[in-house]
């Protein structure tokens, strides 16, 4: 079997070869998990030429229905969407993981629930092919951290990002050029999921948007809860404060907005998957990942401290702190103020 680094490198070289001729063929893409809607609506913009969202790039051309059988949302979908991008859009159903690495250059890994997640890496790492891991990342930040140290091992680039992060309203907001910026406060859905933590699951989307907007640099942050939504007060190493206020109720809009010291930015719009898929596309292409590791641990290890201030009392926690417990290597670790 050849080594990762250099199916990697053979998969690279592959297309830069085409690009040179002035053209590129497609990646195959395969799916693992068709229990979530991403599993329709990736297909449908990568395997649908007429689709006003279609991406070039790339197309699906495998999948493995995997789901989640004690989780009703999991398993009550995953045969009629399965049935979907099969007979809509021509994605051979295969059943082992063996089957699909075989029959493609990168893999989506979709599964709605985010249990399976580690085990999931871990069974195409061997493959060497590059990997977009859909949120949430894993239902534990020790989970999350154990699977960029391994992928990395393997020489394996992933990433894992919300459709939030590229919606147009939310990247506008995040260039806008202001003086004197204070802060921010994002807010959206975040229904729990008893198997996550109580962010995980859709609060990924508000938190991601808080940190396209305010970057990298969080600290610490202190949580208050009641049954309907879930305040969390972040405190950056500059001084910048971000607000998270995720409603525990479903559906709700997702807004994020930037304070200046003489200007106040609101997004304006919303956005759906096209960007994300463009994304994910170009990283099959470049192998290089639009968000990097460290990154998207400071985001989850922000989601985790909430729940461990919410089990103090509301008292401040270091996103430090969680990510050490976590057993994060100290090269991801939030840079100290």
């Amino acid at each position: 079997m050849a080594r990762p680094h250099l199916t990697l490198a053979a998969l690279a070289l592959g297309i830069m070869a085409l690009a040179s001729q002035g053209y590129a063929a497609d990646v195959r893409v395969g799916i693992i998990g068709l229990d979530t809607s991403h599993g329709v609506e990736f297909p449908q913009r990568l395997n649908d030429p007429a689709s006003t969202n279609y991406v070039p790039g790339a197309r699906v051309v495998a999948a493995l229905p995997s789901f989640s059988a004690d989780l009703p949302m999991s398993k009550d979908r995953v045969e009629g969407f399965t049935a979907t991008v099969r007979d809509k859009y021509g994605v051979r159903i295969v059943s082992t993981v063996d089957e699909l690495t075989a029959a493609v250059d990168a893999i989506m890994i979709l599964s709605l629930d985010g249990r399976p997640h580690l085990k999931q890496v871990q069974s195409v790492l061997k493959a060497g092919k590059p990997v977009f891991l859909d949120k949430p990342v894993a239902a534990s930040l020790k989970d999350a951290v154990a699977i960029f140290e391994q992928a990395e091992a393997a020489k394996v680039p992933i990433f894992s990002a919300s459709a939030v992060r590229w919606y147009p309203g939310v990247v506008e907001v995040a260039a806008a050029q202001i003086a004197g910026v204070s802060g921010a406060i994002s807010y959206g859905p975040a229904p729990k999921q008893p198997e996550h933590p109580s962010l995980f699951f859709y609060g990924i989307h508000p938190t991601e948007a808080l940190f396209t907007v305010l970057g990298h640099g969080c600290a610490s942050v202190s949580a208050v809860s009641s049954d309907l939504a879930t305040v969390v007060t972040a405190r950056w190493n500059d001084g910048r404060l971000g607000t998270l206020y995720a409603m525990h109720t479903w559906p709700a809009d997702y807004k994020v907005t930037l304070f200046g010291k003489d200007k106040i930015i609101e997004q304006k719009t919303g956005g759906d998957y096209t960007p994300l898929v463009r994304e994910i596309v170009k990283f099959f292409q470049t192998l290089t990942p639009p968000v990097s590791a460290a990154q998207t641990l400071e985001i989850y290890a922000f989601m985790e401290a909430a729940d461990e201030s919410l089990r103090k009392g509301g008292r401040p926690v270091k996103l430090s702190e969680v990510l050490e417990k976590a057993q994060c290597p100290k090269k991801w670790l939030p840079a100290a103020p």
